[in-house]
């Protein structure tokens, strides 16, 4: 955390030496819903396709309004970019990434992970204060959201039995509303399979199920209305929600404790 925030000063010196960008390009995800966020509608060159997708983004709808970048350094150039947003799995041609600045977001895991990232993207485009304003309304939601008293346990299970383990993002969200992680509780890595058979025997809570499997699809999603776990209350979330560290964060957790509610 200490060098967290010996860095942030230095980053805030970095941007201000620049000229807010004026053509910003995101070829990650995450990055799509946090410069819908907080930069100028006109700031926006293009956005990845996955912007548009109903079930990877949670800015689907809004997304819709602006171009997207279909890869490949010709077409990056086309959109004459001053900066690019990345992921740290996006490789950019050599050639081309001279001719603009690039910022790379990893993976949020936390919502610790997530303030940094909303600063670091608010500072690059030249919006400092508005990151500020983003952190502080979610901030304020987050602490207005109750835990239970007694934590539950809850699996995050998904299709074909995955079910998601402790250092994620999703496990940093069951802990904000209270719920114990199954996975870590039997001691599973950060990405497991369950049987059904296992599921019935661990006997969680809760099973927190995407809404996209609400409806048997394939044998992937067919496992999740097995009839031995039918007594199994269940969660749901739109996966788009969890995808991603950003404002989502807060309306899932909102979401979980808002079905938890009832149950207490």
């Amino acid at each position: 955390m200490n060098r967290l925030i010996l860095a942030l000063p230095l980053l805030a010196l970095t941007a201000a030496s620049a000229p807010p960008p004026k053509r910003i390009v995101s070829l990650n995800l995450c990055a799509d819903q946090l410069l819908l966020a907080l930069a100028d509608r006109g700031q926006i060159a293009a956005l990845t396709p996955l912007a548009r997708d109903t079930a990877m983004s949670a800015e689907a709808a809004r997304a819709k309004a602006w171009p997207v970048a279909k890869g490949g350094a010709e077409n990056l150039l086309m959109l004459r970019p001053d900066l690019v947003i990345t992921s740290p799995y996006y490789r950019i041609a050599p050639q081309a990434s001279g001719t603009y600045r690039t910022l790379s977001l990893p993976e949020a895991n936390s919502y610790a992970d997530i303030r940094a990232q909303v600063m670091q993207v608010a500072q690059a485009i030249g919006h400092p204060e508005r990151g500020t304003a983003l952190l502080r309304r979610m901030d304020a939601d987050l602490a207005s959201i109750p835990k239970l008293s007694r934590p539950p346990v809850a699996a995050y299970w998904q299709r074909r039995g995955y079910m998601t383990g402790t250092g994620t993002l999703v496990d940093d969200l069951m802990q904000r509303v209270g719920l114990r992680n199954l996975a870590g509780v039997l001691g599973k890595p950060v990405l497991s399979r369950l049987s059904v058979e296992e599921m019935v025997v661990a006997r969680p809570d809760y099973l927190i199920v995407e809404t996209a499997t609400d409806v048997v699809q394939d044998k992937g999603t067919e496992m999740l209305h097995h009839p031995a776990l039918k007594a199994m209350p269940r969660l749901r979330l739109p996966e788009a929600w969890t995808v991603c560290g950003g404002p989502a964060y807060v309306r899932a957790a909102q979401s979980l404790a808002a079905q938890l509610r009832p149950r207490r």
